[in-house]
């Protein structure tokens, strides 16, 4: 099975990017979570993210 980003429908707090990224790349969805919140470019990438990543 191929391998693809795109938001999750489990593992979704808002829109399920983080979750999402974390099974793309194997890590905590937690981890992903507070990467995004600490950096400052984090929450504008995320929005992008929502918007163009595909659904589950």
């Amino acid at each position: 099975m191929e391998k693809r980003l795109h938001r999750s429908k489990t593992d979704r707090w808002i829109a399920g990017v983080c979750g999402g990224l974390a099974e793309y790349l194997g890590i905590s969805s937690t981890l992903i979570r507070v990467l995004v919140v600490l950096s400052g470019v984090g929450i504008v990438a995320y929005l992008f993210c929502a918007v163009i990543m595909p659904d589950e």
